[in-house]
């Protein structure tokens, strides 16, 4: 099995196009085409990490964070970065980044936490724009059955728990094929009308290549007249951070101890505890401060977090408690999650876990 095969299973889990844009996720180092004899997953991609690779015979490391975020001018080894990029070109170390395309998918970094924490009634907390398109083609009635079961099986029509919509209204198509044509109906030189179906289907922006290519394959036209469109409409299952529920509300003391057991935590930084229960939970993995308001307006009793600033922690406003838990510590169980979704599609493959800590942050107690 090549790299790029590993790669490619990994964007089907969290597509590239679903990364904010300073994000840098994808493969950051290697040749994509060479073999793989093993994978280690982990949350940074550090020199120690790759010198854990090289011992294990393990030449990919499915990383979290993109251990090249920047532009690299020059790479001499003068900081860490360096020093990792040195170790694993010398060592035909391949480095593949899952980041903010892991973060987006209610699946991912969120969905973990909320499986940490036995949160019920998931949803995306602030649903990404720009990732719905539509598909509208013209298809004779007989035909249309067959269309729709293709783009269906591309990856359209989805929306949230439901699956294969669609809406067809039935018109009239004309068309007059050129002297070289060989037309499914009518002659080449003479204008045809032909009872036609307007078929209309969503899909993720991501696959849109594929959906292309099955209706050119199925439709049976020479040349299928279709349009795309981008809609605003939000799509409910990607985006950022994670609301939820416990199964039951629970005094904001209970949680927090909550927080500190499943985190494996030195200390909760937090604002004010109110004195009503604790069940709507949000929460996002890693830096999270951007997220308060959509918390807020969520209706949540917590917002779980990291790497929150001083005057961040005002937002909470008396509305909801904010707890940052460390931006280390909230995506920790990350290397967990990689490992089990490669574990489970390739269970014959060497897939191991990082045994590197890599969090810089010590805390004195």
């Amino acid at each position: 099995m090549t790299i790029q095969q590993i790669c490619s299973f990994l964007e089907t889990i969290a597509p590239a196009s679903l990364q904010e844009s300073y994000d840098n996720a994808g493969l950051l180092t290697g040749d994509p085409n060479r073999e793989c004899t093993g994978i280690i997953t982990a949350l940074d991609a550090t020199e120690a990490v790759v010198r854990e690779a090289i011992e294990k015979n393990c030449n990919l490391v499915v990383a979290h964070h993109p251990i090249i975020f920047g532009g690299l001018k020059k790479i001499t080894g003068k900081n860490y970065v360096e020093k990792t990029i040195i170790a694993a070109i010398k060592n035909d170390i391949a480095i593949y980044a899952i980041h903010t395309n892991l973060d987006n998918i209610l699946t991912g970094v969120n969905g973990r936490m909320a499986d940490l924490l036995g949160l019920v009634n998931r949803r995306v907390l602030q649903p990404k724009k720009g990732m719905v398109k539509k598909l509208v083609t013209f298809v004779p009635a007989a035909h249309a059955e067959a269309v729709r079961s293709a783009l269906f099986a591309a990856g359209a029509g989805q929306i949230g728990n439901y699956s294969e919509c669609s809406f067809a209204v039935n018109g009239e198509g004309s068309f007059k094929g050129g002297p070289e044509t060989v037309p499914f109906v009518g002659e080449p030189g003479v204008r045809h009308a032909e009872n036609e179906l307007r078929l209309e289907t969503i899909y993720p922006a991501w696959v849109e290549n594929q959906v292309v290519k099955a209706l050119l394959a199925v439709h049976p036209y020479e040349e299928p007249a279709y349009d795309l469109y981008l809609l605003d409409n939000a799509r409910q299952q990607t985006g950022s951070g994670l609301m939820g529920e416990l199964p039951a509300a629970v005094p904001a003391a209970v949680f927090l101890q909550q927080l500190k057991k499943v985190f494996e935590l030195t200390v909760v930084r937090h604002t004010p505890l109110m004195s009503k229960p604790v069940q709507k939970i949000a929460l996002c993995g890693g830096a999270g401060s951007f997220l308060t308001g959509a918390a807020v307006a969520a209706g949540a009793d917590f917002y779980v977090t990291g790497d929150v600033k001083y005057h961040e922690f005002f937002d909470a406003n008396d509305q909801l408690v904010i707890a940052d838990i460390g931006h280390f510590e909230s995506e920790q169980y990350t290397v967990d999650l990689l490992f089990d979704i490669l574990r489970e599609k390739f269970p014959n493959f060497a897939v191991l876990k990082t045994r590197v800590k890599t969090n810089p942050v010590n805390y004195f107690v």
